[in-house]
């Protein structure tokens, strides 16, 4: 009898012996990628593969986020600085947590991952192709460890609702999870049931994605903000040309399209290697509005854009870049929503639905400053 056989057979051995109150604790899960992870036993401890995978993490490990997280990837720190900061301040355990590499830039050491014991390593969709390259899957599961793929990035409307059960699953939470959802799906509803009722022209919108950390123009496709703008009730122009979910055109593309509304994404991209000219908009940077204000004007100085409509009517903007990358799509939605179609969304207010998510559902107060205008008021 060969090893694998011995090894077939020793495990089947050892199931037969295990309690039925084990068999009890054992749940599998269907991540994005269409894989079935099966779990033995409750999760203990958890990696998370993209430190910003926190934003999803929190609404369902509501009284200690940090709890079952053994250790994380660095990006929070390094593309939202100020998130970062409320989080580790209200849970010091968070500062204390060692950081991973990327595995899609070859940083990530297996090593560390086998020191620290995780049950789960998730990981966001994007990185499939590089685990597979490198047989991640194949060397992990020989310690036990278990792969799990979620995405709020690449294909929002498919997998933000599973990947949130998935962390209910895993975090044992999976009422919360459904809960997080319900609002997801109520607060969405308020943007799209009103545009299928009025049916008002589309503006043509040019999203900037990460102005400051990415030449002129990078820009979102068909899905993430290229979605949401679709549901805010406009038209993305990205669309038109990336197939994927980012891309760049070239500032003669921005040029000829003639946007009717500019949104910059921003952030506190301050820990970021060559972040410059960058918009600071996200958790408490209303306190910085000025110069936010600022970077935003002498962005439009591009003469990609100078001569647009956008910028002659005063419609250019900036919102949270990590919207992006979080289960808060809706608030991002309604205040696109606004921008567009200031007359039909003038009763809806963002800034409370964010500010009743965080009440509800996060451990953190919540501190405005997501988006901001290059005029005062707007």
């Amino acid at each position: 009898m060969n090893f694998v056989k011995i090894l077939a057979v020793s495990a089947a051995a050892i199931a037969s012996l295990m309690p039925l109150s084990a068999w009890a604790q054992s749940f599998t899960v269907k991540d994005v990628a269409g894989r079935e992870v099966t779990f033995d036993k409750p999760v203990e401890r958890v990696i998370l593969g993209e430190g910003r995978m926190l934003y999803a993490v929190a609404p369902i490990e509501k009284e200690d986020p940090f709890a079952k997280i053994v250790g994380w990837r660095n990006d929070l720190w390094t593309t939202d600085k100020d998130g970062f900061n409320a989080y580790v301040e209200k849970f010091p355990k968070g500062k204390d947590l060692p950081f991973l590499g990327n595995l899609t830039d070859g940083t990530l050491q297996t090593e560390t991952v086998v020191k620290l014991h995780p049950d789960v390593l998730l990981l966001p969709i994007g990185n499939k192709a590089a685990a597979d390259e490198v047989k991640l899957e194949d060397m992990l599961n020989g310690i036990g460890v278990k792969i799990v793929y979620i995405d709020f990035r690449e294909h929002i409307l498919a997998n933000t609702e599973p990947s949130l059960k998935i962390l209910g699953q895993i975090f044992g939470h999976e009422d919360r999870a459904e809960a997080v959802a319900s609002f997801w799906k109520e607060q969405m509803a308020r943007v799209t049931d009103k545009l299928k009722a009025a049916n008002p022209p589309k503006p043509n919108v040019f999203m900037y994605r990460a102005a400051g950390l990415v030449e002129c123009c990078g820009t979102f496709g068909p899905d993430n903000f290229g979605l949401m703008v679709d549901w805010a009730g406009g038209h993305n122009l990205g669309s038109d040309f990336p197939p994927g979910y980012t891309g760049s055109i070239n500032a003669e593309q921005v040029v000829a399209s003639n946007p009717d509304v500019i949104v910059v994404t921003g952030s506190n991209w301050s820990q970021t290697k060559n972040a410059k000219d960058y918009v600071n908009v996200g958790p408490n940077a209303a306190a910085t509005f000025d110069d936010s204000r600022k970077a935003l004007n002498m962005l439009m100085e591009n003469p990609s854009f100078t001569g647009s409509r956008a910028v002659a009517g005063g419609n250019v903007h900036a919102i949270w870049h990590q919207f992006y990358t979080s289960p808060y799509q809706f608030v991002a939605v309604q205040q696109l929503a606004k921008w567009f179609h200031p007359n039909l969304f003038a009763d809806l207010d963002p800034d409370a639905t964010f500010k009743e998510f965080h009440e509800k559902f996060l451990p953190v107060a919540y501190q405005p400053g997501y988006w901001v205008d290059t005029k005062a008021g707007q």
